[in-house]
C-alpha cells in the first residue's frame, strides 16, 4: 500500500475490556467513531462495529453483551504501507468492512473503510490484481466503475464490447459522455438506484442499470454502472414470450376440455387446475380457494371420500376409483403418476369427471329401449301404404311438428290448402302428406307446375279441350287435370305465376265445381280439392293487381306455412343423415359425417333449403376422399357471406340473463360460421381463444340435449 492510502485512514479507537466496568461504560458512551477496538493486555483482539447496533442495544450495551457482538481481528484484512498486498489479504478485503493498516514496526496506525482499499487495490499493478481483473473481465454483464468526480475508473472487456470503445477511451472519461448524464446526477444526488434504463446511441443500444456506493457517511462517493446488450435483452424477452404463449395455449387446452383436470404434488398439495370445474363437488365457489392446500387433508374433512391421491402414491401407478360427495355426486377420478429421473413420483395429473347423469341416464335407457320396443310394435300395427310421404317428412322441430299437426288435422276435411314458403322447403311433399293423410288417399293424385308451362299450353292442360278445338289438337280431344283428379286432389305448384285470363276460369271452378274444356259449352261437374302452393307473397301481388284478390281468398282458405330451413337448425343434422344414408345404400357406400362438420351444416343459412341441402350431401359424398366428411372440406364447399354487424332485434320480453344468454349464443355462433376456428372467432367477439370455445362446446352440447330449443 503506498503513501496515498494515508489520506483515507482512520486512527484506531480503542476500549480496554480487562478495565472496570464503569470505566468501560464511560468510554464507550462518550465514543463517536463508528468501529471501536476491544483490547486486553493493551493488545487488539477484536472491533464493535457500532453502526450495526441499533439505538436501543447500544445504550444496553455491557462488556458481556459487547464480547458476544465482537468481531475478532483475525477475520480483518491487513495491509503494510509500501508492501503489496497478498492474495488471501485481498479477499479479506472484500469479506469485512474494514482493513487495518501496519507501520513498518508492525504496529497498527488505524484502518480505512472497504471501498478506499478496494480503490488502493486497483491503483497496484500485480499478479494478485490481476486476478481480479480476470475475474471482472469474465462477468458476462458490462460493469463500469464511476469515481466522485464522476469519471469512469475501471471497466471490464464485456463493458467495452457492449458500448463498442476501448480501454484507452474510456479510462477516466467523464461518465456522462457515454452513459445518460441526467440519470448519473439522479443517483448521485438521490443515492437511489436506478434499473432497466434503455440506453440507445448510433452505435450502440444497452440496457443500463445505476447503483450508488457509498462511503462510511452515507453518502455517494461513486457509482457502478451494470450494462446488458439489448439483442441479448431482447432474445430473453423473447424466449419468456414464448413460454407464456405456451403457457396461455396450454390453459387454453385444459379450458376445453371436457374433464376437470388437476396438478398436485407428491406431498397431495394442489398446484394448478383447469377451468372446468365439477360444482358442489369441493364444497368451495372457486376452486382456486384450494390451491396450495393438501387435498388429503381435504379428504379428511369429509369433502368426498376416498381421495384418488392416496392410492396413487401408495401403488405408485395410475388408479381410477369413483368418488361419493355428500352431495349425492357421482365423480370418476382417475390419477396419473408422474416420476422424477429417480424413479420417484413428482406430480400426480388427477382427471375428474361428474358421471352422476351419466350413471342415471344409464337407467333411464334401459327403460327407454324398453318402452321404444313397445311403441315400435304398436307403431307398426298402426303404419299403412297411405302413409308413404308423411314418412318421407324428416323432422324434429317444434316448428314442423306444428305443421304435421295441422296436416293430420285436415285429414277429415276436403277444405282447399295454400302452402306457402321459400323454395326448396318441400311444398310438394307437404302435399303429397295431406293427400296421403286424407279421406283422398285412395283417391287420384295429379300435380302440375304453373310456371313451367306456357299460358296457353296450361289452360288445356288444367281444363281439357275438345275434338278440333285449335290448329293441332289431338283429333280425340283431350282430358285436363281437374277432370283426371275427380274425386281425388290436384296440386297446383307455384300458382302464383297462373296467368290473369286463366285465373278468372280457375276461380269459376273453384266457386262453381265444375270445368268447361277448351272449344266447349258445356261444363262439367267435378269433385276436387285444391291444394296450392308459392314462394311468392301473394298478398302483395293482390295489392300490385297481378293476382286476382277473390282467387286469394279463395285458395287462402287454410294456409300452412312452411319454416326455411335456417329457422330449425335442429333438422338439418337428421336429413343429413338421412340423404347421406341414401346415397350410402344407393351407391353401397359408407360415408359419414363428422360432429364438427354437422356443427357447420346447422349454422349455415341454407337459402336454397331442403333442396339445396340433398344437393350439397350429394357433392360432399361424390367428391370426398375419406370415408369421414370433416368440417373443413364441408366449409370448402359451402360459400358462407360476409359477416352483417347489424343491431340485435328484441320482440318480446324476456328476463335479462336470458336475453345475454340468447344474444351471446348467437354471437358465438355467427362467428364461428364465418371464421371455422376458435382462435379468429376470438379476435373478432374481442375475447380470450379459451373463453370462445368454451363457450361454444357448451352450446353444441345444449343443442344436443335438447334440440328444439
Amino acid at each position: 500500500m503506498n503513501a496515498t492510502a494515508l489520506e483515507k485512514l482512520i486512527p484506531l479507537t480503542c476500549i480496554a475490556m480487562d478495565a472496570p466496568e464503569k470505566e468501560f461504560l464511560h468510554e464507550l458512551r462518550k465514543s463517536t467513531a463508528s468501529f471501536l477496538f476491544l483490547t486486553k493486555n493493551n493488545k487488539i483482539y477484536a472491533y464493535l462495529n457500532i453502526d450495526e447496533i441499533d439505538n436501543e442495544e447500544r445504550f444496553s450495551l455491557d462488556k458481556k453483551m459487547a464480547e458476544t457482538k465482537a468481531v475478532p481481528i483475525k477475520n480483518i484484512g491487513e495491509c503494510k504501507l509500501g508492501s503489496p498486498m497478498s492474495f488471501a489479504q485481498m479477499f479479506q478485503i472484500m469479506g469485512e468492512h474494514i482493513t487495518l493498516v501496519k507501520n513498518d514496526k508492525d504496529e497498527y496506525i488505524g484502518y480505512i473503510n472497504r471501498v478506499d482499499a478496494l480503490i488502493e487495490l486497483f491503483r497496484q499493478e500485480n499478479t494478485n490484481t490481476d486476478i481480479f481483473k480476470v475475474i471482472l473481465s469474465s462477468i458476462p454483464m458490462g460493469i463500469f466503475i464511476v469515481d466522485s468526480e464522476r469519471k469512469i475508473v475501471n471497466c471490464n472487456e464485456s463493458g467495452l464490447k457492449m458500448i463498442k470503445s476501448s480501454y484507452e477511451k474510456v479510462m477516466r472519461a467523464k461518465s456522462g459522455d457515454i452513459f445518460n448524464e441526467e440519470h448519473i446526477d439522479t443517483v448521485f444526488s438521490t443515492g437511489e438506484t436506478l434499473l432497466n434504463q434503455i440506453h440507445i446511441k448510433d452505435d450502440m443500444g444497452v440496457l443500463v442499470d445505476y447503483s450508488p456506493i457509498r462511503n462510511d457517511n452515507n453518502e455517494v462517493d461513486g457509482l457502478i454502472i451494470i450494462v446488458q446488450d439489448l439483442p441479448m435483452v431482447e432474445e430473453m424477452a423473447m424466449e419468456i414470450e414464448y413460454v407464456r404463449d405456451l403457457n396461455t395455449d396450454l390453459n387454453a387446452i385444459l379450458a376445453t376440455m371436457y374433464d376437470e383436470l388437476l396438478v398436485v404434488n407428491k406431498e397431495g398439495k394442489l398446484l394448478r387446475h383447469s377451468e372446468s370445474l365439477i360444482h358442489d363437488f369441493w364444497g368451495v365457489k372457486d376452486i382456486k380457494e384450494l390451491e396450495g392446500k393438501n387435498l388429503l387433508e381435504i379428504e379428511k374433512s369429509g369433502v368426498y371420500n376416498p381421495s384418488i391421491v392416496r392410492p396413487v402414491l401408495e401403488k405408485k401407478k395410475k388408479v381410477s376409483i369413483v368418488q361419493e360427495t355428500p352431495a349425492g355426486k357421482t365423480v370418476l377420478a382417475v390419477g396419473n403418476p408422474i416420476f422424477n429421473e429417480n424413479g420417484e413420483i413428482h406430480r400426480i395429473v388427477i382427471a375428474l369427471r361428474d358421471i352422476t347423469e351419466t350413471t342415471m341416464l344409464k337407467d333411464e335407457l334401459r327403460e327407454t329401449k324398453r318402452l321404444t320396443r313397445n311403441y315400435k310394435n304398436e307403431l307398426e300395427k298402426l303404419k299403412n301404404k297411405n302413409n308413404t310421404y308423411s314418412r318421407q317428412i324428416i323432422y324434429c322441430s317444434s316448428k314442423m311438428e306444428k305443421v304435421m299437426n295441422r296436416i293430420r288435422k285436415l285429414a277429415d276435411f276436403d277444405s282447399t290448402v295454400l302452402i306457402l314458403g321459400e323454395s326448396g322447403v318441400g311444398k310438394e311433399l307437404i302435399a303429397r302428406s295431406i293427400h296421403s293423410e286424407g279421406n283422398r288417399a285412395h283417391q287420384p293424385y295429379l300435380a302440375v307446375n304453373c310456371g313451367a308451362i306456357t299460358e296457353d299450353l296450361l289452360e288445356s292442360e288444367l281444363f281439357g279441350y275438345t275434338k278440333g278445338a285449335f290448329t293441332g289438337a289431338d283429333s280425340k280431344g283431350k282430358v285436363g287435370y281437374f277432370e283426371q283428379a275427380n274425386h281425388g286432389v290436384l296440386f297446383l305448384d307455384e300458382v302464383s305465376e297462373i296467368p290473369p285470363r286463366l285465373q278468372v276460369k280457375l276461380l269459376r271452378v273453384l266457386q262453381e265445381k265444375e270445368v268447361t274444356p277448351v272449344g266447349s259449352t258445356k261444363a262439367i261437374p267435378i269433385d276436387v280439392q285444391i291444394i296450392a302452393a308459392t314462394n311468392r307473397n301473394l298478398e302483395k301481388m293482390v295489392e300490385e293487381g297481378s293476382f286476382r284478390e277473390d282467387l286469394f281468398y279463395r285458395i287462402n282458405v287454410i294456409p300452412i306455412q312452411v319454416p326455411p330451413l335456417r329457422e330449425r337448425p335442429e333438422d338439418i343434422p337428421l336429413l343429413a343423415f338421412h340423404f347421406i344414408q341414401q346415397l350410402n345404400d344407393k351407391y353401397k357406400k359408407n360415408y359419414h359425417l363428422s360432429p364438427d362438420a354437422v356443427t357447420l351444416l346447422e349454422v349455415y343459412d341454407w337459402p336454397g333449403n331442403i333442396r339445396e341441402l340433398q344437393n350439397q350431401i350429394e357433392r360432399l359424398v361424390v367428391t370426398a376422399d375419406d370415408d369421414v366428411i370433416s368440417a373443413d372440406f364441408v366449409a370448402h364447399s359451402l360459400k358462407f357471406g360476409p359477416m352483417k354487424r347489424t343491431k340485435p332485434m328484441v320482440t318480446g320480453i324476456l328476463p335479462m340473463h336470458e336475453a345475454k344468454e340468447h344474444l351471446e349464443e348467437q354471437l358465438i355462433l355467427l362467428a364461428m360460421k364465418q371464421y371455422k376456428t376458435t382462435t379468429k372467432a376470438a379476435q373478432v367477439l374481442q375475447i380470450s381463444q379459451s373463453a370462445v370455445s368454451r363457450k361454444y362446446q357448451k352450446i353444441l352440447k345444449k343443442q344436443t340435449n335438447n334440440p328444439d330449443s
